[in-house]
């Protein structure tokens, strides 16, 4: 009988040991299945730690990182946004369904075996996925800008002067800029801070009304008992206007207008009514325009009409195409030479009032309105080659033509009424006019177009006195209408 007692000692070791192996892998391979139920250690979705955690606890996590408030930053204000309140949603399950199938891409044997060997791989990090609702931000910010802008303050007039109090700017919220910043809030962890881009308001050009008041004002400042004002302004980029009579402190009708003198302004339409007659005008012909709006020449007027217009009833011709142009109130009814008998009796809207009068020359009238919208037609005829006076006046009256009237006006330099109102050097197209009766003044006017840094316009100014103008204390009134005027479309800067 063979002796095996060291064969079976042997085998009962070796049997031991597989035992002792099968109940060490056993128990590997439990602990093995416990930790692949979890996240695998150092993964991270959406920047977000969740290695080592199950479904649930990675989920709360998650929700809770995201949930933190965005700290809103408008000009030293700070809020807190609650990403609730533009509806952000993270979405957990596609994330985690991605870290899973990022777990789980392995075989289970292979990744067991690697566990064993203590491999480890860092996985790949989940991106966030999340959405909001962008219009409920947007409304949002609408609201916070409607309680945090800051609106500029207008000018305002000074009290007993023609000038202008600056405004002062103003804040807006840049509502476009601040979604983005928003959104690149709500998806970081750790930048959670906006501050808000903020717009500089400036403040605007007072309102139109301001204006009036302050030129009401200035009328009553200068304290000339029983004048009569009429005011004419044309906003030549807006075509807002401002139109109003005063007499006494006390507002006058202007509807109709008031039919004041005309005076030398009517050389304007003598003007208008030449230029769409005269094609390649000879050096004396341009010699009477220039003498009869620079030098305000009577004879040049008379000269020129019956040279170009008609050699008997040119004034005539001058007051229909006034009216043509829509200006019913505007005519002259004869020649200027002392003597001219009057042609026509003009009736009009204006001079036909029963509740106002200025004893208006039966030679010729015009209103405030009326100048102011003529020379509107030459500024745009001049500027854009259209309007009135190319409507009316087809293949006569063209943008040549009506550049030359203008330069025309500017050449006229009287350095006071108007142009005693606006700053050296500013352009300035104008006439001027007064009636002078034995060395007594009633009337005086000046209408023109005013090219300034601030905006183009027109301003028409008439004054009246039933017994007399003093011209010093009258010249100086328009001159101060007009520099209230320049102030308001040419505010100095805060």
């Amino acid at each position: 009988m063979r002796n095996r007692g060291p064969l079976s000692a042997l085998r009962l070791i070796s049997l031991f040991l597989i035992f002792l192996a099968v109940i060490l892998t056993t128990l590997q391979l439990v602990r093995f299945s416990r930790v692949r139920a979890f996240l695998p250690a150092g993964l991270k979705v959406a920047g977000v730690p969740v290695g080592g955690l199950d479904r649930q606890q990675a989920a709360q996590r998650l929700l809770e990182a995201y949930s933190i408030p965005v700290e809103l930053r408008y000009n030293g204000a700070v809020i807190h946004l609650s990403p609730a309140v533009v509806d952000f949603q993270v979405d957990v399950e596609s994330m985690l369904a991605a870290a899973d199938q990022a777990r789980t891409q392995k075989l289970f044997w292979q990744d067991f075996w690697d566990y064993l060997w203590g491999r480890t791989s860092n996985p790949a990090e989940v991106p966030l996925r999340a959405s909001y609702s962008e219009t409920r931000l947007r409304g949002y910010l609408a609201d916070l800008a409607q309680r945090y802008n800051q609106p500029p303050q207008s000018p305002m007039p000074v009290a007993g002067t023609v000038s202008f109090q600056p405004g002062k700017p103003g804040t807006t919220l840049n509502i476009d800029g601040s979604v983005a910043l928003i959104d690149n809030a709500l998806h970081s962890l750790t930048n959670r801070q906006v501050d808000l881009p903020l717009e500089r308001a400036n403040p605007g050009r007072p309102a139109f009304h301001n204006l009036e008041i302050l030129l009401k004002q200035t009328i009553q400042a200068a304290n000339i008992d029983g004048i009569l004002a009429g005011v004419y302004l044309l906003d030549l980029q807006t075509a807002q206007e401002l139109h109003f009579a005063v007499q006494g402190g006390k507002d006058v009708s202007v509807e109709p207008d008031i039919a004041f003198t005309a005076s030398s302004m009517i050389k304007i339409p003598i003007m208008v009514s030449s230029f769409s007659r005269m094609n390649n005008p000879d050096q004396e012909t341009l010699k009477l325009l220039s003498d009869m709006i620079d030098l305000s020449g009577n004879e040049a007027a008379d000269w020129l009409m019956n040279r170009v217009i008609d050699s008997k009833k040119a004034p005539l011709i001058v007051s229909e195409d006034m009216k043509a142009l829509g200006l019913n109130n505007t005519y002259l009814a004869g020649y200027f030479t002392l003597g001219s008998p009057l042609l026509a009796a003009f009736q009009t809207p204006a001079n036909q009032r029963p509740d106002i009068n200025t004893d208006p020359d039966p030679y010729s009238q015009t209103t405030p309105s009326d100048m102011g919208m003529l020379l509107e037609d030459i500024y745009q005829c001049s500027e854009t080659g259209g309007g009135t006076l190319i409507a009316v006046f087809p293949g006569q009256i063209t943008q040549a033509k009506c550049r030359s009237m203008v330069d025309y006006l500017v050449k006229n330099k009287l350095p006071q009424l108007l142009t005693a109102g606006i700053p050296d050097g500013t352009k300035i197209g104008h006439k001027h006019g007064w009636v002078s009766t034995n060395g007594i003044i009633n009337t005086i006017g000046d209408s023109g177009i005013i090219f300034s840094p601030g905006g183009n316009y027109v301003l028409v100014v008439f004054l009246h006195h039933p017994q007399q103008l003093v011209w010093e204390p009258a010249s100086t009134l328009i001159a101060d209408l007009s520099r209230a005027v320049y102030n308001f479309y040419n505010l100095t800067p805060q």
